[in-house]
């Protein structure tokens, strides 16, 4: 016996998402009509973690800030990948270890590219 999922059976979902969204809006459309408009000079002024603004903020920085940052976030990722392998390494068996060697493999030829490219040098 077969269980056949039919457009009538979503219909509670997409009602839930219509009043989440309907929700939404709504408290955004009143909360902008019914609240305060006060715009002073200090509302107006960026604020960066109670720091005063000096000078120009397009003033260029340098791309070592933003190449370290782009290369934590990936290895950082990538190490999420292992936290399942680990919950299941005994069902994996032999072909997961192999797998996961692979990986880690590839995950070491480019941290070394990385090092041998001098990316994390701040000189």
């Amino acid at each position: 016996m077969e269980l056949q999922s039919t457009s009538v059976d979503y219909l509670p979902i997409i009602f839930q998402m219509l009043v989440a969204l309907g929700f939404v809006f709504t408290t955004m459309f009143v909360t902008h009509k019914i609240g305060p408009k006060r715009e002073t000079k200090d509302k107006l002024t960026p604020f960066e973690s109670g720091i005063e603004v000096v000078g120009n903020a397009r003033t260029p920085m340098s791309i070592k800030y933003f190449l370290v940052a782009i290369l934590f976030v990936l290895f950082d990722v990538e190490v999420i990948f292992m936290y399942p392998w680990a919950v299941n390494f005994r069902d994996l068996g032999k072909n997961g270890l192999i797998e996961m060697f692979i990986f880690m493999a590839t995950l070491l030829a480019g941290f070394i590219y990385v090092i041998k490219k001098k990316a994390l040098d701040w000189d």
